[in-house]
């Protein structure tokens, strides 16, 4: 600017009133018809008993927050005197023990205002600006520049809350915002029943922070702004919860270059803030065409507006995990004035995919179709990612990728938490992985037992939650949030128990059929709808670790919901969490267990672990562990297979991750670190797969594929524990589509060679190129039970090198010469250079895996950090190598 013209700039604005102009050019302009940026950093926090001023008050800007301390948002309480450095740690031995309860300290202790400052100009037009809320545990008040924005508090965990305040905007574009947040009414005795005394759920919350029997009580039961806070702006209108419905007929083949035609049907809801009727066009693009639909909106209402069917040429269809890729198109909404200006736009991923269910009356169970092909559900039960609600896109992506990594297609979100968020769902629709989704309720707290923990009676507490309405507005809309994505499958009326009956008819008749229409609906989680229950018992479980012969040979519920095992990380996970003085081999023999072991839900491996002998420390007693762990979920994967369709449509581990440090029902560590529960699973679990009933010794092939193999080669051999392979035969079979097939029994060879040390059997599929298709080691013990050959295995001298191939992508390569035994059961590691310890998450295509004499093995690895790390091998049988990555 010119002299001359800043004279004049200066004439035009008084001194105060240039600074307020320049200042409101530094405040962001939204440059499209729609703009939103989240509240995150710079909020504050107090507790209740330190504030003595009003909402009105504390919210206008300029009033002191002098002692004010610095508050995570997203976060809870808890969480934000964690990082203040107010409480230790609470997942790490017994430290959740020096923290005040909130059952016994009161509700005040836990009870916060939260403040947060953020520039944003008043709106210019008829431009509308709105104030979004995700969460918010468990009610509130909320105030904004001395003003209430909230007419009545608000109650309940799972419901987005949306205000608009275009009219509570500061002139010079300086607001605050204070939030009261006060915790669940009653909180729970955490008495060490499941949910506690129950009184958890007769909130609409989540259950598990009074704690159950994987999890210790969270103290301040989360109470806090658990989710995103947001600043929406619009040109005029709102375009919100939209609806999108993918039809695909037929019986279709992922492999098809061309596919038939598929259907969009859509519809979206605008809401028009403005005291006069607007008119326009709904429109939305995908796939480079466009859909229109002339509205008419109702002034100050919200109008749904349904566009025409739009028939999609030749779409890329979405499959689940091993079934075929999982694209998603952009579809855009906007609406456009009659003038032709654009009032809102927003986008939605979508996912062209139809998902179908029929009754199976020979193994009386439901059974899934995705595109017109049944799909053998292969599932693992989901908590939540943290106990204390510290999500990441980057942290869901990864936890979800594990279980694609497991070869699992489908995750149930489990009933006592959440109805996840719509991060966790993108990582889902991103890497196949079906979804089914519980709502808040368990048979627990929710009465289906006797149980003398709690404080009411089971009449009392099937009435739970206190507020049915509630319920029924949250369940509506928590459906509107995630129905778009393609992962979601099942919808599910809670854990081991529907809910009441007057939340249960209008869930079931009105709400899923009105604002879904498309999934299945089960009334709970072990329902005789969902898996008839001819054995007795629950209609679940077991959780404990078995004989592998007991997966195969006993018939469980043919849709089991839950059943699982162990799943304890080896020494260097356990060290994360444990003390030292607590890293005690446990001996589960005598029943002589560390008390933080069992302060951190361990269920025991009772005698799995003595036939590999005696552990002399944590170190060997976690990498025997890892035998067992491997063995489990193998043969957990495998027996449920072997009897796919005829006995079952489905299975579903419980569990398959944890949100704080527990000993128990986890394929990888709330630190990301997998264990060998992972890689037995991906190996009993992978697409085709051979594989050898323990109990008769039948070698049979499972194809969970469409595809039909064509003169493949079943190679089988024995190996002996000096690593001599001992040829049993070689066979040319076919393999169809969507099969079990058995082929010849090895059992009386196999007891002769492991009759004295034991042995290993290696079975293999082969194709046309003599490529390896699928590959499976089993070791076996001697005729007494015992692992006597593995404990006496000569050392195998390999050879190891590691290269990065891509910027996030190493490969490692594990060579054993002939001559030596077989490297047996080796854990490749990424670690930092200086520290030695491992980089977190690390992404392997296979792990603890077994090379024989004269063979190499290739294994990659992604690491999206920036450290840079070496590469560390250890086997049963291989001494631990160090090398750098080339």
């Amino acid at each position: 600017m010119s002299i001359s013209n800043f004279d004049k700039a200066m004439q035009i604005f008084p001194l105060g009133k240039l600074a307020r102009f320049l200042f409101l050019l530094l405040i962001p302009v939204a440059t499209s018809a729609h703009d939103q940026y989240e509240l995150k950093d710079g909020w504050q926090c107090q507790n209740i008993k330190q504030v003595t001023v009003t909402g009105e008050q504390l919210s206008r800007p300029g009033f002191s927050l002098a002692g004010w301390q610095p508050a995570t948002v997203p976060g809870t309480v808890l969480t934000t005197m964690l990082k203040n450095k107010q409480v230790p740690d609470p997942f790490y031995g017994m430290n959740n023990n020096k923290i005040p309860d909130i059952y016994n300290i009161g509700r005040d202790y836990y009870t916060y205002w939260f403040v947060k400052d953020f520039k944003e100009a008043p709106a210019t037009a008829n431009n509308q600006i709105y104030l979004n809320f995700r969460g918010i545990n468990y009610s509130c008040d909320i105030f904004l520049n001395g003003k209430r924005v909230n007419k009545e508090r608000h109650f309940g965990m799972n419901l987005r809350q949306s205000y608009n305040i275009t009219s509570l905007l500061a002139k010079d574009g300086n607001n605050r915002l204070a939030v009261i947040v006060y915790p669940i009414d009653p909180v729970g005795n955490p008495n060490g029943g499941q949910g506690g005394d129950g009184r958890i759920a007769k909130n609409l919350s989540h259950q598990y922070v009074a704690g159950w029997d994987w999890i210790q009580p969270i103290r301040d039961r989360n109470t806090g702004i658990w989710d995103k806070v947001t600043i929406e702006k619009t040109s005029g209108v709102v375009l919100k919860n939209p609806h999108i419905v993918t039809l695909v007929s037929g019986k279709r083949d992922p492999e098809a270059k061309q596919q038939d035609p598929a259907v969009i049907k859509a519809s979206i809801e605008v809401e028009n803030p403005q005291a006069k009727i607007i008119r326009g066009t709904v429109e939305y693009t995908m796939d480079g065409q466009t859909v229109k639909q002339p509205a008419i909106l109702s002034a100050s209402g919200t109008t749904e507006i349904k566009l025409p069917d739009f028939t999609l040429k030749n779409p890329k269809l979405w499959w689940p995990n091993m079934y075929g890729g999982h694209p998603l198109y952009d579809l855009k909404f906007r609406f456009v004035t009659a003038e032709g200006k654009v009032l809102d736009d927003t986008s939605v991923k979508v996912g062209v995919r139809q998902i179908d269910y029929t009754w199976n009356e020979h193994t009386r169970s439901m059974q899934f179709a995705v595109n017109g092909q049944k799909i053998f559900i292969k599932g693992g039960n989901w908590i939540i990612s943290d106990a204390m609600l510290r999500f990441s896109d980057e942290r869901y992506d990864a936890e979800v990728r594990f279980h694609r990594d497991m070869n699992l297609n489908l995750i149930r979100i489990w009933g006592g938490a959440i109805i996840e968020r719509p991060e966790f769902y993108a990582a889902c629709d991103k890497y196949g992985m079906l979804v089914f989704q519980d709502f808040w309720f368990s048979g627990d707290c929710n009465g289906r037992w006797v149980d003398p923990m709690k404080s009411e009676d089971q009449w009392t507490r099937r009435k739970y939650p206190d507020d049915h309405a509630l319920s029924l507005t949250s369940m509506a809309d928590m459906v509107k949030m995630i129905r778009n994505h393609p992962s979601l499958a099942i919808w599910c009326g809670g854990n081991e128990i529907a809910p009441p009956i007057d939340i249960l008819r209008p869930l079931q008749d009105s709400i899923l059929p009105k604002l879904d229409g498309t999934r299945c609906f089960f009334t709970y989680s072990n329902s005789d709808k969902m898996s008839y229950n001819s054995i007795g018992g629950n209609g679940d479980g077991p959780y404990t670790i078995q004989d592998p012969k007991i997966f195969w040979s006993y018939r469980t519920f043919p849709f089991n919901s839950e059943v699982g095992s162990v799943g304890t990380g080896d020494a260097e996970s356990l060290e994360r969490f444990l003390p030292k003085e607590n890293q005690v081999v446990p001996d589960y023999a005598n029943n002589k267990i560390d008390s933080l072991w069992k302060y951190h839900k361990d269920i025991g491996y009772a005698n799995s672990i003595a036939p590999y002998g005696t552990p002399k420390n944590i170190k060997e007693f976690g990498d025997i562990a890892q035998l067992v762990n491997y063995d489990q979920y193998r043969a957990l994967a495998e027996g449920f297979s072997a009897h796919s369709w005829d006995w079952y449509t489905g299975f579903i581990i419980w569990k398959t991750q944890n949100p704080w440090t527990a000993l128990r029902g986890q394929m990888y560590d709330y630190y990301l670190d997998v264990n060998a529960c992972l890689y037995g699973l991906r190996t009993g679990s992978e697409p085709l797969h051979v594989m050898c009933n323990p109990n008769d010794g039948m070698v049979m092939i499972v194809n969970n594929t469409f595809h039909y193999y064509h003169d493949v080669m079943l190679k089988i051999s024995f190996i002996d524990i000096n690593g001599k392979e001992i040829p049993e035969t070689g066979v040319f079979i076919e393999v169809s589509p969507t099969s079990i097939q058995s082929y010849l029994s090895v059992k009386p060879n196999l007891d002769k060679h492991r009759a004295e040390k034991g042995a290993f059997l290696k079975l293999q599929v082969l194709d046309a190129m003599q490529a390896v298709l699928s590959e499976n080691i089993y070791w076996y013990p001697d005729s007494t039970g015992n692992y006597s050959g593995l404990q006496e295995m000569k050392k195998a001298d390999v050879t190891i090198s590691a290269r990065k191939v891509s910027e996030n992508v190493i490969e490692v390569k594990i060579a054993n010469p002939a001559g030596n035994p077989l490297a047996f059961f080796n854990r490749i590691s990424l670690v930092d250079s200086s520290t030695g310890k491992r980089l977190l998450p690390v992404f392997y295509d296979d792990n603890y895996l077994s090379v024989l004499p004269g063979n190499e093995k290739t294994v990659r690895m992604e690491y999206n950090g920036d450290e840079k790390g070496k590469v560390t091998v250890e086997g049963w049988n291989v001494s631990k190598q160090i090398v750098p990555v080339q």
